[in-house]
């Protein structure tokens, strides 16, 4: 639960994660900042006692970077469970998690960290099999729904198209820019720009604000690296870092056999409608914009993203397009089949490209304002 004034969000991930209490493997939590990780895991604790670490405190990750086994044995005491919060912050994170659970069998812990790169480096190898480990994103449309209920939800899609999901946004109505510019500028690039060496944070500024403008559109690397006077290698690493920071995805065009299908391109969305909006600083109402379209879509695309990590669905995520710009803006295949979705903010009869369905014996939707609540949650 997200708590403030009494607003709680039930997230998904909660009864997951306590199914997995008690299986003797660490649980770790990893997202963007500010996405309600470690209410998650207060929530999750509540009632049992545990020994809580906060690694923002350097107290805290000096005791917990390279501690000896008695070391551990000692501040451990008689605790059955552990809670280590932002960890990608402790130096050798991995190797103490990993002494931790062989050596003290019986102790549950409990890791949050923010932007998957550093804990990823950290945790994978010292924690191969002996780790669960979740994405949280900002709060989906399931979870805002069963707490606001149906009607309230409808009432408030254009406002989500602009100021997103973050929870404490959902919280403070009325705020919602301030704390976006809270979340960006602060929240947003302190991870990133500790943890990537990225010495120009103004060629990410510039980045970020050249890929916001570009969202539902195909994203070519050499124009980028152009428009920011750098070379490709360059944008290539950045982008990776701000995927594993959580800000950005990527999806890539989807081909298999016909061979004017675009195999190489790639379009870039953002977890969150409202950090976008942040980014090129427009939070004008939607019928004064020109971005409907892609702030649709790239609503719809997040919110599908979310469900289907969460829900483990497997599916895999693309866009189609061929060289005679047919195209089909998002497709998904799971389970040996493929399905095509075109995004339209009002309901209007589209045909999709025949090219498409026959060749992959595709089913395909359009998703409107009116039907949208069956793509983005997942039954």
């Amino acid at each position: 639960y997200l708590c403030i004034k009494k607003k709680m969000y039930q997230r998904i991930l909660e009864n997951i994660v306590k199914e997995k209490i008690g299986s003797g493997k660490a649980i770790i939590i990893v997202g963007a900042r500010q996405v309600g990780k470690t209410t998650l895991i207060r929530k999750i604790l509540k009632g049992k006692e545990y020994l809580f670490f906060d690694a923002d405190d350097p107290a805290n990750r000096r005791l917990l970077s390279s501690p000896t086994t008695e070391q551990i044995r000692t501040f451990l005491g008689d605790y059955q469970t552990v809670f280590i919060d932002e960890a990608q912050r402790i130096d050798s994170i991995g190797l103490t998690l990993k002494i931790i659970t062989d050596q003290f069998s019986d102790v549950q812990l409990l890791v949050s960290g923010s932007s998957s790169f550093d804990l990823g480096n950290k945790l994978n190898e010292p924690l191969t099999g002996r780790k669960w480990e979740y994405e949280l994103f900002p709060v989906s449309w399931e979870e805002f729904e069963k707490k606001e209920g149906y009607i309230k939800t409808e009432q408030q899609i254009e406002n989500r198209l602009l100021y997103g999901m973050y929870p404490e946004v959902l919280n403070n109505k009325g705020k919602e820019r301030e704390i976006l510019k809270n979340l960006v500028s602060s929240y947003l690039y302190r991870d990133i720009l500790a943890f990537s060496e990225i010495r120009k944070p103004e060629i990410l500024d510039n980045l970020l604000l050249a890929l916001a403008l570009q969202v539902g559109s195909e994203v070519n690397y050499n124009e980028l690296a152009q428009t920011i006077g750098v070379n490709k290698i360059t944008i290539q690493k950045y982008i990776d870092i701000l995927e594993k920071g959580y800000i950005i995805f990527r999806l890539n065009s989807f081909s298999r056999n016909l061979r004017n299908e675009i195999k190489r391109n790639r379009k870039i969305y953002f977890y969150d409608n409202g950090i976008r909006n942040m980014i090129i600083g427009n939070f004008n109402q939607l019928d004064l914009r020109t971005d409907v379209g892609a702030l649709w879509e790239n609503f719809l695309i997040s919110e599908r993203k979310k469900q289907n990590i969460y829900k483990d669905t497997f599916a895999r995520m693309y866009f189609w397009r061929t060289k005679q710009q047919q195209e089909i803006d998002f497709v998904e295949e799971k389970d040996g089949k493929i399905y095509g979705f075109e995004f339209k903010w009002k309901a209007k009869k589209v045909k999709l490209p025949e090219t498409f369905t026959r060749a992959y014996k595709a089913e395909t939707k359009i998703i409107d304002r009116n039907n949208f609540r069956e793509f983005v949650i997942i039954k």
